[in-house]
């Protein structure tokens, strides 16, 4: 698997497809995200964008194969090994990045209301559970399960709307106490987000060994 996730990383680094969900969400962090503002509102504000780039990024990783190479992966390591490598270096990459942002949005913010390690940690757990029900909507939104290009970038988008909004979502448990200026813990999200993760993952891995 260690091989796996090297080569995956070096592809998606070579691709540069990366750029831009990445590019776009510091764009995003950086135009909405003002330094001396309230630290909880904004790394709810900051964690929030987390659902749709982490689920972007798990279908740049699923699709950044060309067919050919990506049959020659599966005969080396099994389609379910290849396609759960592709999944993991998605989040990797994209918790790498919620980390950072959320670090630097803790440093520039302002901490009247609370010290900044408690509201770090906040944002911390907060970007895991969104990056996770990310990968969990990335992986049921692109191939094996949907394969037409224009249907799954809809779904990916209506399915990151509905993360954040739907009630009982682990992503909006998560983002709600920030949002409304409470030091908030959300392990029950943290724990619903790893269920909805490991199931959305272990189905697309099921339906890559199945079908393709």
């Amino acid at each position: 698997m260690t091989a796996l996730l090297r080569y995956q990383a070096a592809l998606l680094l070579r691709s540069q497809r990366w750029l831009a969900p990445f590019l776009l969400y510091a764009v995003f962090v950086g135009v909405g995200v003002n330094a001396g503002e309230p630290v909880l509102g904004a790394l709810g504000y900051t964690v929030a964008a987390l659902v749709p780039v982490s689920a972007w990024a798990v279908r740049i990783c699923l699709d950044q194969e060309a067919p050919a190479a990506r049959a020659v992966t599966a005969a080396a390591a099994g389609r379910s090994r290849a396609h759960l490598a592709a999944v993991l270096t998605a989040t990797a990459a994209t918790l790498l990045t919620g980390a950072v942002a959320v670090l630097a949005v803790d440093v520039l913010s302002e901490h009247r209301a609370v010290a900044p390690l408690p509201a770090a940690a906040a944002g911390l757990l907060a970007a895991t559970v969104c990056v996770l029900t990310g990968t969990a909507v990335g992986v049921l939104t692109t191939r094996p399960l949907i394969r037409a290009r224009g249907w799954s970038l809809t779904a990916l988008l209506l399915g990151s709307l509905l993360a954040l909004v739907t009630t009982g979502s682990p992503a909006k448990a998560a983002i709600a106490p920030l949002i409304t200026g409470t030091v908030g813990y959300p392990w029950p999200a943290l724990a619903g987000a790893l269920v909805l993760g490991a199931a959305a993952v272990g189905l697309s891995c099921r339906a890559t060994a199945w079908w393709e």
